[in-house]
């Protein structure tokens, strides 16, 4: 009797052993998932979302992402989760995010992401929400839902605008592109990317920074310096509280001056200045419009006047984002006035090589020593006293000026 006893008690306790191990299989309630099993997951959300399947998006969790992204044309979205904890019914996800859009990023963008996954009444996992990761920057349709136009030789993507609001954009940009093309005579895509957000705080989101850093800044360019010709394609980010003070002059010499920057992206690097890379880019973007120094570098304009000639070419450091717009402004006049010396004294083809020597130094020491000597057959010292000459001459006053120590 207490034979058979244990016997029926042992094949109960199997029984149970059994049960347990097929619902764990199944992924039934009380089922922890394993990396393996959350990737599998986001990979039939990626799936789901480039093949605009929202029923299929659907099941995999929260939907808002997909409605965002509608417009976007998308050519690739993958996920690669790297860190999974798992507490009762939630989980927190780590994931790099890589994506291209179609037509203009020969490299995926990669970003880092962090999702929160509920378990359903099913026991699966399903997406709750999918964030950008602690110190990332936003992407743009974090921002809410993504309008879309497409120019001849841009893509415009904005948030909380309207479509005409975003077709005047891809105006600008499209005159823009022959514009720059017609000055930086070497090869390039010819195409540009706009991303528009509501305000100031939605641009510095996407920058990842204060607002405070971009108070004042109209647009600015991000991408890969030294572009090796297979990298996600420069963006130009608007500020559309600074943009929306300019004037139709104003807003066509901004776009070209941030698609200039898209142009020589490629030669571009730790070698070149900033007062050449901004310069050059503010020469294109005054270039053909008419405007001269006085009404074009009020600031300098201004210290000159005073006898507060600049010393030395800006270097790097005076164009950083500071509560002194005047000095800023003064930074980004100057080297706009070093270059168009370069294009007048000795041609706008030497300018353009002038740049091009300069990168292909691919380091800062020498860079501009070397292409001064190689392109313009002069010397830093010798350049820098014409430059200053330059600015007297051009900014009306007195060559013999005594400028302020």
């Amino acid at each position: 009797m207490a034979g058979r006893r244990r016997v029926r008690i042992s094949a109960v306790v199997a029984l149970c052993a059994l049960l347990v191990a097929l619902v764990s299989c199944a992924g039934g309630p009380g089922t922890d998932a394993g990396p393996a099993d959350v990737q599998r997951l986001l990979d039939r959300r990626a799936s789901a979302l480039l093949d605009r399947d929202a029923t299929a998006f659907l099941a995999t969790g929260a939907r808002s992402g997909y409605d965002n992204l509608r417009d976007v044309p998308l050519a690739a979205w993958s996920y690669r989760v790297t860190d999974l904890r798992t507490a009762g019914d939630t989980a927190t996800v780590d994931a790099e995010l890589s994506y291209r859009i179609g037509g203009h990023d020969k490299a995926p963008v990669t970003t880092a992401r962090t999702l929160r996954l509920d378990r359903g009444a099913d026991g699966g996992w399903r997406v709750a929400s999918d964030r950008p990761a602690a110190k990332s920057a936003q992407q743009l349709w974090d921002q809410g839902p993504v309008t879309v136009i497409t120019g001849e030789h841009s893509l415009v993507m904005g948030v909380g605008q309207s479509p005409a609001f975003l077709r005047d954009f891809a105006a600008l940009a499209d005159r823009a592109v022959p514009a720059v093309s017609d000055a930086w005579d070497t090869g390039w895509g010819e195409q540009v990317v706009v991303l528009v957000p509501k305000s100031l705080d939605g641009m510095a989101a996407l920058l990842g920074s204060p607002a405070s850093s971009y108070r004042g800044i109209a647009a600015v360019t991000t991408g890969e310096v030294g572009g090796s010709g297979s990298a996600p394609a420069d963006r130009i980010i608007v500020n559309p509280e600074a943009y929306g003070l300019l004037g139709a002059s104003g807003k066509q010499v901004v776009l070209t001056h941030e698609t200039t920057h898209v142009a020589t992206r490629a030669h571009t690097n730790a070698a070149t200045p900033l007062w050449l890379s901004e310069g050059y880019a503010d020469w294109v973007g005054y270039r053909g419009t008419g405007r001269g120094p006085a009404e074009a570098a009020p600031e300098l304009a201004r210290a000159v006047t005073e006898g507060n000639v600049p010393q030395e070419l800006p270097v790097d450091g005076d164009f950083g984002f500071t509560d002194d717009a005047d000095a800023l402004a003064r930074a980004y006049e100057g080297g706009w006035m070093a270059c168009r010396l370069i294009a007048e004294r000795w041609g706008e083809e030497r300018l353009g090589a002038f740049y091009r020597a300069v990168g292909a130094h691919g380091k800062r020491a020498g860079a501009v020593e070397t292409a001064l000597r190689q392109v313009l057959g002069t010397t830093p010292e010798a350049f820098t006293l014409e430059w200053r000459r330059y600015l007297e001459t051009q900014l009306d006053v007195e060559v013999g000026a005594s400028p302020a120590g």
